[in-house]
């Protein structure tokens, strides 16, 4: 069977030439932002880097194809229709039904990985949910990011999971954490989740040495660039810690679990925050995609 990927000939090119590309992921515009923000925020992603010389690949599956790089008809069908989050494990069984889905941050560097593209920004890396120890509930991005050789911009992981524990599995799975700018972990709506970090770097171009390092050491897992918000554009603290403290209540209330639990937790912090958490995403989506694209301008200059 041949490869069911298409890659589109502004990526492909971009690609063959050596020239600076970025991966984003398509299931925050189907599922993270609503209606009819979203298409706005996905051509406004992608618009960000084109104004840096860098090509845009947003990545998801549409009709049993995996795709690198979308057209703005195809932005349109992933903000409009109603389609699953699909994760490494749904990739197969997209394909053989012919169907369509949004890329999660692991089905994103898969996809992205197999297209040749190094680089990848997102808004929050998925990890270790609360009380794994009797759910064994992990995100699959951590898994994948151990076979991956792609380097992911994220703002941490959102403060709804168990953040020292996500840090060491992803210390045992060997995915390097770079703080970027910063020796902290960022959790993601705030700047510093109160875990320090072993490693940081001051710029893109230290990154990409690390990139370079990694690959001649013949490595195979990701590399996880830990981008916090600036201080001044987080949510604010007392706000999040009140949000969060009863959004967690009110789901141990209703006795949620398994997929249940962070769609639920998401959506009630933005009911609590009167949208202020939604507004602070997007700002997340934006930062990390700046930086994403200085890393690939590095690496392409190399």
């Amino acid at each position: 069977m041949t490869l069911p990927l298409d890659i589109s000939p502004a990526v492909q090119a971009a690609l063959d030439v050596g020239q600076p590309v970025v991966a984003l992921e398509s299931t925050i515009i189907s599922h993270g932002l609503p209606r009819p923000d979203n298409l706005e925020a996905a051509r406004g992603f992608e618009t960000i880097l084109t104004g840096m010389g860098v090509v845009p690949a947003t990545v998801a599956v549409l009709d049993g194809r995996l795709k690198a790089g979308l057209t703005d008809e195809e932005l349109v069908r992933i903000a409009g229709e109603d389609i699953p989050k699909l994760s490494v494990r749904d990739l197969p069984i997209a394909l053989a039904r012919g169907g369509s889905g949004a890329t999660t941050v692991a089905a994103t560097s898969y996809i992205a990985d197999l297209a040749g593209i190094r680089v990848f920004a997102t808004g929050g890396l998925g990890g270790v949910h609360r009380g794994a120890s009797e759910t064994f509930d992990e995100s699959a991005d951590l898994t994948v990011l151990s076979e991956v050789p792609i380097t992911v911009v994220s703002a941490g992981v959102k403060s709804i999971l168990d953040i020292p524990a996500t840090l060491e599995r992803l210390e045992s799975l060997s995915v390097i954490v770079l703080g970027y700018g910063t020796d902290r972990f960022p959790s993601f709506w705030l700047t510093d989740s109160g875990e320090q970090l072993d490693w940081s770097v001051p710029d893109a171009s230290a990154v990409a040495a690390v990139m370079a390092s990694r690959d001649a050491l013949g490595q195979n897992a990701a590399i996880l660039v830990a981008n916090p918000l600036p201080e001044s554009e987080q949510l604010d603290p007392a706000v999040h810690d009140k949000a969060l403290t009863e959004a967690l209540r009110k789901a141990d209330e209703q006795g949620l679990s398994g997929k249940e639990v962070t769609p639920f937790l998401l959506l009630t912090i933005v009911e609590l925050t009167g949208g202020k958490s939604l507004a602070v995403n997007l700002k997340i989506a934006e930062n990390n995609i700046r930086v994403a694209g200085e890393i690939a301008l590095s690496w392409a200059a190399r």
